[in-house]
This record gives C-alpha cells, structure tokens and sequence, in this order.
C-alpha cells in the first residue's frame, strides 16, 4: 500500500506542473512597422546602403501553454539600394520569421514578453546597378524580441513590439559571380499594432 501511495505523490508532483501549463489561445496581429537596417558592408571600397522603411506586419501565435507561444510573422516589401550616395535599385524581401516567447504575466492587463527565434529571408528582383551586380536569393539567421500586449477590450489588445533580426546577403558581380561584398542588414523592426486573441 506505502508503494502505491508513493507512486500516486510522484505521479501528482510530476503532472502538476503539465496540469499549471493550460494550453492556450491563438492570436492574430496586425502591426504597423518601421524597419531601420544597421547595415554594413564587409568591403570598405564598396559601401553599400538600404533605406528604413515603413510596412504593414502580421503576425499569428499560438500559445502552448499561458505563457509560452510561438509567433510566426510576415511581411514582404522592397528597399532602396546605395552605393556612397549613388543608387544601385531596389530589392524586394521576403522575411517570415519563426519566434518561441515567454509571456510573463498572462492573465495582466499589461504583459510583456521576450521571444527568440529564426529568420529566413527570400529575397527577389535581385539585380542591381542596372543587371551588373546582384544579391544571393536568401539569408537565414537568428531574431530576438521584446515587447508587451496591452488588454483595451475583450480579447481585444495594443501590441508594441520591438525585434532585432539578422539578415546579410553576398552582392555579387554578375559577369564573373565574384563577391564584390558581403552585406549585413540586420534591421532593427519597431512595430505598433492591435491584437485579437480567440
């Protein structure tokens, strides 16, 4: 009887924790982001510049348990390219990104989280300085993240968040498919938004 008695405790210590860790909802985001790169080029004789720009981002999570979920988001817009002032086009990227958070207070007015995760980048109209040079087509490399939901309704939520995401790419000669340079853009996404959580 003692055995099975102990068995029965080991058991419920075991699944208390599963039995805290309630599976959650989803949620949907839409935010409005200011993408500003931190470039930099690994060629000095061929600097290499991209604009910040403004996009629309949407982000969909599902919570594994109350306070652990995975986001992934996407948007897709294009940058201007330079070179010491002079520009070399445009390129176009594609940048989901897969992030696990941990959201500290989940049943708070205010709650803030952190998440860490991975990029994957695709980029496309790849050519540069009029077909002369251009970019590799994709970039994988990791993201972090801070930011917090604020309950103003019912389910309903203002989300600020902010990532920092590492995205570099070889802009390469076409002619000969040398490196000219190797390009980190690693942008620093500032995001404002409204989230629904069902």
């Amino acid at each position: 009887m003692r055995k099975i008695v102990n068995t029965v405790l080991v058991a419920g210590l075991l699944a208390s924790p599963l039995a805290m860790a309630e599976k959650g909802d989803w949620m949907v985001r839409g935010r409005v982001i200011g993408v500003n790169p931190d470039e930099s080029s690994s060629n000095p004789a061929v600097p290499v510049g991209v604009s910040d720009e403004t996009v629309l981002e949407v982000d969909l999570s599902y919570f594994l348990t109350k306070n652990v979920a995975l986001e992934l988001i996407a948007t897709r817009k294009s940058f201007d390219v330079s070179s010491a002032g002079a520009s070399l086009g445009s390129v176009t990227l594609l940048p989901p990104t897969l992030l696990v958070q941990y959201h500290f207070t989940p049943d708070a007015k205010f709650r803030p989280y952190v998440g860490v995760g991975i990029n994957y980048t695709r980029f496309s109209d790849r050519s540069l300085a009029a077909g002369t040079l251009e970019v590799d087509k994709d970039s994988t490399g990791a993201a972090i993240q801070v930011g917090a939901d604020i309950e103003i309704a019912k389910s309903l939520f203002l989300n600020l968040d902010l990532k920092k995401i590492k995205i570099d790419t070889d802009v390469k000669v076409v002619a000969t498919g040398a490196t000219a340079t190797n390009l980190e853009i690693d942008p620093l996404v500032f995001g404002v938004g409204i989230g629904w959580r069902f």
